[in-house]
């Protein structure tokens, strides 16, 4: 064959992309089974963090056989639930939603034509009464996601653990790199009976409400994208926590003369309390920490 001529050229080159795909595909699926571990250990890592069963970097040093182990001596049940806040289907330990799968979730979230059915919502019950939810969203630059743990029977986060794929280092992946960041989640509240169930508020002015953390600084569009993907993804649970987890008492202060007791907002103090406080609220009686007025 002449090696000179166009036709020798087209084949050569197509011979070369032909053994290279072949090879390119035989060691991507060679790897696919380190590369899924990879995975399912740092999703469970990152469920474990949110839990405060340890450091994101203590599970890193471990490695993944000892993270499976710790998952599977700490978690109790996992399953999935719907809209309805009913229960689908039981998950396996093998079973954990990882990025891909809260992708595919998020779109059944939303609806739309990138939807594929009705959304499957993971849930993971810990031995200690700690239960684990996942978030998914856009950030800036690319998706980010989470998990946000709760306290036993309460809508009291415990904790939480965000990553992203592409946000901005120093600004935006702050969600991932400052503890900080994090830790501001414990103890607040998400108000599944409200829209929105929960904020991350850019230039908070004076105390926050129980279901607000500060934004990051100068990170005003991953703020905003985690804010979405939290609201987003808590709506489609409100109705799983309202039925299965215990709500704080609102609107039924019998103190005599109690200055909230005109308000509108649902921020009322409880039978017992005595004192008010509301922080966020617009009314000023209810805007601070009082007294109760003295019939």
């Amino acid at each position: 064959m002449n090696t000179n001529n166009n036709v020798y050229t087209v084949l050569y080159t197509a011979l070369i992309v032909v053994v290279v795909a072949a090879l390119l595909a035989f060691v991507s699926q060679s790897l696919k089974g380190r590369q899924d571990a990879n995975e399912k250990a740092e999703t469970i890592s990152q469920m474990l963090t949110a839990a405060q069963f340890g450091t994101k970097a203590e599970f890193q040093k471990m490695g993944n056989a000892a993270v499976l182990e710790k998952y599977a001596s700490e978690i109790d049940k996992a399953y999935t639930v719907n809209v309805a806040g009913e229960k689908v289907a039981d998950l396996s330990l093998d079973e954990v939603f990882s990025p891909k799968l809260l992708k595919r979730q998020n779109y059944n979230i939303k609806g739309g034509a990138n939807a594929t059915g009705e959304p499957e919502l993971p849930v993971f019950e810990f031995k200690d009464g700690t239960t684990v939810v996942p978030i998914y969203g856009a950030g800036l630059w690319g998706p980010v996601w989470g998990y946000v743990a709760f306290e036993k029977g309460s809508s009291t986060i415990k904790g939480a653990y965000f990553d992203h794929e592409s946000e901005t280092a120093g600004l935006g992946a702050k969600i991932k790199d400052d503890p900080a960041f994090q830790a501001a989640f414990a103890g607040k509240q998400a108000a599944f009976d409200k829209a929105p169930v929960f904020q991350i508020v850019k230039g908070a002015e004076g105390t926050l409400a129980d279901n607000q953390i500060d934004a990051i600084t100068g990170a005003t569009m991953t703020s905003q994208g985690l804010d979405a993907a939290i609201n987003t993804w808590f709506a489609a649970y409100a109705k799983y926590f309202l039925g299965n987890v215990s709500q704080p008492e609102r609107n039924e202060c019998k103190c005599p003369s109690c200055p909230c007791e005109d308000c509108p907002c649902d921020c009322h103090c409880t039978p017992g309390q005595d004192g008010c406080h509301c922080p966020g609220c617009e009314c000023p009686d209810c805007n601070g920490n009082m007294k109760h007025k003295e019939e």
